[in-house]
């Protein structure tokens, strides 16, 4: 019977944890538009770092400090669609280009 309801209970302890986890990340404005999730950033940035250092202290381990990597979330957020639709709006002109192209190559060969 107890090797019947132990999936059960790993499937509901999974769930809890998955919808927490997704709970927090909306409440804290992850899920939200480039402003929230860089105010979240902010937020994050400023209260990790203590606590980190307190619990190194209470186990009495030392970390190596971390590269500084600055960067803003509102300036990457969404760059692969940007790019993208740059590249398809820039794509009629590209294609007419190396047909010209290909074309005027053609006209060398055969002269």
């Amino acid at each position: 019977m107890a090797a019947k309801i132990l999936p059960v209970v790993k499937l509901a302890t999974k769930v809890t944890i998955a919808g927490g986890a997704v709970y927090i990340a909306y409440d804290s404005g992850l899920l939200g538009s480039s402003e929230q999730g860089s105010e979240a950033l902010g937020k994050a940035k400023a209260v990790i770092p203590p606590a980190v250092e307190e619990w190194m202290k209470y186990f009495g381990l030392e970390l190596p400090t971390l590269p500084r990597v600055e960067f803003s979330p509102v300036q990457s957020w969404n760059s692969g669609v940007r790019w993208t639709i740059s590249s398809l709006s820039e794509a009629p002109t590209k294609a007419s280009d190396y047909t010209s192209q290909g074309l005027q190559y053609l006209k060398d060969l055969t002269k």
